[in-house]
């Protein structure tokens, strides 16, 4: 048989992701929002799932030599009939990054999400509402349009979580379901916005256009005055800001025995009213003794600097002359101003000869002496500052809007709040050094935002999956093998993704088969389901 009869191709994991792709219908949609020429060999829909498959590729690639990542991959089988690497080319993804722009980043992305939960049985009791900023290279001017185009974001400088002040930035705020992390909705904005600034306004628009009666859970950013009073006939959870008066209140004066244990091991909680805003609330103050132990370590930490600093600066003022005892007292109580666990005890001013005469020193300066004062003093440690400490070590306070324990309980209110989590997970995803937002540098404000929009549709699909996949071994009772060769019912995908290299598809004349397919490999298929089985013709 001549080596022309043989035709081999990559398909790795692809065949998975491109599955998920068609489970949750992300395809159509697009099509049906995009403009398409008759002409035109790949369409929207297609090329968002070619920037799918290569963004859950683990080898991304800018888009200019993108259609390099799918020679040699079995693209016409992922992807559609007719459909080469040469078609995946950057002017042709670049058009449809425009076209999705124009229609609306937001409104598709929830368009898509709402109906991929759909097909998935996502619950949306609870969603989670959170914000990061992604750096770039470039100075990305933001361009002037026209009144009835959409707004270009502003990518500019801003406060960075990745601690890259030196970058302009965009901030994505995205919103997830309690269950299984599903990102539900997404909206790019300006970098220099604030979260407190958008978040009241953003949970809005999430409930007009999904009309979901869920429980709202975000950080403390979003409460504040102006925030609550928005959000009337909205359910939210949130965390109450320690610098609150009131926070400071029920954290230090809140005694040990009015906390009570939790089904949760390591927390103890403890329910108080409360109005704040003119909005009657429910309070819960949490104990948690991890969080006990990292503060209590972190407090000891302050407080030996602390004290180094302080003996540092006392010995530093005992060395100093004061031309009465008035101005050496004022400066010892300044001095001790500063600190917040150490004081001044034993204080005395003691006289000491000066060396030469205060030059144009008024005769009748009551302060003039021949002598020059200095402070003695011992630095002892602040102990009712301490003990406040110590007594709020480990606590924080959670608040929320529904009143009745008998619709959300106590420990309810807790177990909500931890799965904030959920999106937190989504960006450190988003911002793995694997995933192609590390180099976005597209030439336009709008693209980049059109990119971050791919970036969260990425994550649907990646969330998705992984969703699935564990749902089906907890119903199954069956377990995977992870990285240390233990069952496990919660493997991640990208695990899974690593399981699947050197995947092939072989053509030999016009008999195409799967081959390094193992038995354990299918098995991971046969939970995933027939949409992801089909590409490794399992179906």
């Amino acid at each position: 048989m001549s080596a022309s009869e043989i035709r081999v191709q990559d398909i790795d994991h692809s065949g998975i992701v491109a599955g998920v792709i068609d489970e949750m219908g992300l395809v159509e949609p697009i099509n049906q929002r995009l403009k398409q020429h008759p002409l035109q060999v790949v369409s929207p829909g297609q090329a968002v799932k070619a920037m799918i498959l290569n963004g859950l590729g683990f080898v991304s690639a800018p888009s200019y030599w993108f259609e390099q990542v799918f020679v040699g991959k079995a693209t016409e089988h992922l992807l559609g009939e007719g459909i080469r690497a040469e078609h995946l080319n950057d002017d042709r993804l670049g058009r449809v990054l425009d076209e999705l722009f124009e229609v609306g980043l937001t409104e598709l992305f929830v368009e898509i999400a709402l109906n991929a939960a759909q097909r998935f049985g996502v619950a949306t009791t609870s969603v989670h509402l959170d914000s990061s900023s992604f750096h770039v290279d470039g100075e990305y001017e933001r361009t002037a349009t026209e009144a009835d185009e959409p707004a270009a974001t502003a990518i500019t400088y801003g406060y960075s979580r990745d601690h890259r002040a030196d970058l302009k930035q965009f901030v994505v705020d995205l919103i997830c379901s309690g269950d299984g992390d599903i990102p539900l909705y997404l909206r790019v904005g300006d970098g220099n916005e604030s979260d407190k600034a958008v978040f009241a306004q953003l949970m809005r628009q999430f409930k007009s256009q999904l009309n979901l009666d869920a429980l709202f859970v975000a950080d403390s950013a979003l409460y504040s005055q102006e925030n609550l009073q928005a959000l009337v006939g909205l359910r939210w959870l949130t965390r109450v800001p320690a610098t609150l008066n009131q926070a400071k209140e029920c954290l230090q004066d809140t005694a040990d025995e009015a906390f009570v244990a939790t089904e949760m091991a390591g927390y103890r909680v403890t329910a108080l009213k409360r109005q704040f805003a003119g909005i009657d609330q429910r309070w819960l103050v949490v104990e948690s003794e991890a969080r006990q132990a990292s503060d209590l370590k972190h407090l000891g930490k302050q407080i030996s600097e602390q004290q180094k600093q302080a003996s540092a600066q006392l010995q530093k003022l005992s060395r100093k002359r004061f031309a009465c005892a008035a101005d050496a007292l004022a400066a010892a109580s300044e001095l001790e101003r500063a600190w917040r666990y150490h004081r001044l005890a034993q204080v005395r001013v003691e006289a000491y000869p000066l060396k030469a005469k205060r030059r144009n020193a008024p005769s009748n300066d009551p302060c003039l002496s021949p002598l020059g004062f200095g402070v003695q003093a011992t630095l002892v440690e602040e102990a009712t500052a301490i003990a406040t400490e110590t007594r709020r070590a480990g606590r924080f306070i959670l608040a929320t809007n529904v009143l009745d324990s008998a619709q959300l309980r106590d420990e309810d209110l807790l177990v909500e709040y931890k799965a904030q989590q959920s999106t937190e997970r989504g960006f450190r995803f988003l911002k793995d050094p694997l995933f192609f937002t590390s180099s976005v540098f597209l030439k336009s404000p709008e693209r980049v935002a059109a990119v971050a929009m791919v970036m969260g549709l990425c994550l649907l699909v990646y969330s998705l999956g992984q969703r699935k996949l564990r749902q089906a071994l907890s119903q199954s009772r069956q377990s995977l093998k992870n990285q240390l060769k233990k069952p496990t019912q919660t493997p991640t995908l990208r695990w899974v993704f690593q399981c699947f290299q050197s995947v092939h598809l072989v053509w030999i004349d016009n008999l195409i088969q799967v081959v390094n397919l193992t038995e354990e490999r299918q098995q991971i298929l046969r939970f995933l389901g027939a949409a992801c089985q089909k590409y490794y013709l399992l179906v």
